[in-house]
């Protein structure tokens, strides 16, 4: 049997794919011996040399009118779906998730490309005012040159929320994947770019200095960056000498308010998919979960039983249910939690079960937890675990519940869970947070109708619709006296 090629992945500037010098290898977090594919190593000089195309592609993008943009991103869109089958398995060999999570991300992506391209041509009609004393019109014009930052836990999605408004709005893109999860995002980009002119998509690779010099280049006039809250401080720092408008979607910590009224047998099925989903390495999964005491004892039952029926292992194995964390440093920092839990007043009870325990410790592999009796001022209960481990907190009346979901420095996501519904809407309105959903806490609750962002240390600005498209434009206002 022939074994199959390992990709070579080079950059992606001014229409093509660079020739391939220093390489860095790509490892498959559940099989760590497996070299998945090698990637360019960028370097301050590639960034230049992207940068550079990208602007000089803006000036003829930018002119290009908005329905030849729109059906540009509706095609971009087809060729994620044609594409999603070769990649995604490429995706879970970089990532560490399950195939129906790659695939997910594939999907979704297609839906922002194509929900944007259906927004276009309403987005840029002026607004007028026509009177005796003038014409005004206020007009959206592009920014320019924009960074876009990317993490590695869904690549596809989160990359298509910055390109779709970016190209929609007649901005060019330099886009730095990390270096965790690169290749199969270059490769499918690499096909998206052959549908636009030269420069106007363009990828770049590398670590922090090549994401400082991106973000700080005098050419880039807008960052659209996703990841942690300290990465985005030097975000900040990098884009402050030239004043560049940034959109930060950063990490989480969101709570779930479960009210007594709850129905728990439907409260779980949909719950437990934004908990464990990409073994909790989501944004906006459900970190912890306040229930009320004296629904706990048989709340906190009914959730551990239905955990311990999950299988952890490969992504590419069938009978997983979640793959493993994706790198060292993520491992070492869910792992150093759960001992300090375990070394708690709190109880720690590990779940589940492994797909193939001989290889377990070829991987990044950490069974699901549950964290019970424990209290809300409790690390594993303040910080944000972004792993398969979540703790269940008792409160006493509805007012404790909401101030202690509150009291957070972060403020993405969060949820009500509820058989009332004016209850649930009631409640979500006390609740301090980008979204909050009702019933329902996961990829299933994202609406391209709805703005997606967060507040606090979550993040600034908001993606999806014309809210994210409003992040890439300026208005220009013009007034003629009559």
């Amino acid at each position: 049997m022939t074994a199959t090629p390992i990709p070579r992945v080079g950059h992606l500037i001014d229409g093509e794919m660079t020739p391939v010098g220093d390489l860095r290898d790509v490892h498959d977090p559940g099989r760590l011996q497996d070299v998945v594919a090698q990637v360019a190593v960028g370097t301050v000089d590639d960034v230049d040399r992207a940068v550079r195309a990208a602007h000089v592609a803006y000036a003829t993008w930018r002119q290009t009118p908005a329905s030849e943009r729109a059906a540009l991103l509706m095609t971009a869109g087809d060729l994620l779906t044609t594409h999603s089958g070769e990649l995604a398995p490429l995706l879970v060999r970089e990532h560490g998730g399950v195939l129906w999570e790659a695939q997910t991300d594939f999907a979704l992506g297609t839906g922002v490309l194509q929900h944007t391209a259906s927004l276009v041509e309403d987005f840029f009609r002026p607004v007028q005012y026509d009177d005796e004393q003038s014409f005004i019109s206020v007009e959206k014009v592009p920014r320019g040159v924009v960074a876009a930052v990317v993490p590695w836990n869904m690549p596809v999605v989160l990359t298509m929320m910055k390109l779709a408004p970016a190209l929609a709005t007649g901005n060019t893109v330099v886009l730095k994947p990390s270096p965790f999860a690169p290749a199969a995002l270059t490769l499918l980009l690499q096909r998206v770019a052959e549908l636009f002119p030269p420069g106007v998509i363009n990828v770049v690779h590398g670590e922090g200095d090549v994401g400082a010099a991106l973000t700080g280049h005098p050419l880039v006039r807008k960052v659209g960056f996703t990841g942690g809250t300290l990465t985005a401080q030097k975000v900040i720092h990098a884009t402050a000498d030239t004043i560049k408008n940034v959109t930060l979607e950063l990490g989480g910590n969101d709570p779930a308010i479960v009210l007594d009224d709850v129905d728990i047998d439907a409260a779980l099925e949909r719950m437990l998919k934004g908990v464990y989903t990409r073994s909790g390495q989501i944004c906006f999964a459900v970190k912890r979960i306040y229930v009320p005491r004296g629904l706990y004892r048989r709340f906190s039952d009914a959730f551990c039983e239905r955990v311990d029926e999950y299988a952890v292992g490969h992504g590419l194995d069938p009978a997983t249910s979640f793959g493993p964390l994706n790198n060292e440093a993520q491992h070492k920092k869910v792992t150093d939690l759960l001992d300090r839990t375990r070394n708690s007043t709190a109880r720690l009870v590990e779940l589940g079960r492994k797909v193939d325990a001989d290889s377990w410790n070829d991987g990044y592999y950490v069974l699901p937890h549950v964290v019970l009796d424990v209290e809300h001022e409790a690390p594993v209960s303040c910080e944000e675990q972004f792993g398969p481990v979540v703790p269940l907190i008792a409160y006493d009346d509805e007012d404790q519940a909401v101030r202690w979901a509150n009291d957070s420095a972060y403020g993405l996501g969060s949820s009500v869970w509820t058989t009332d519904p004016d209850r649930g809407l009631a409640l979500a309105r006390r609740i301090e947070a980008g979204s909050t959903f009702i019933n329902t806490h996961s990829f299933e609750s994202l609406d391209l109708r709805m703005p997606f962002g967060g507040i606090k240390e979550s993040g600034i600005g908001r993606e999806f619709g014309t809210a994210g498209m409003s992040e890439y434009v300026e208005d220009h206002a013009i007034r003629r006296l009559k």
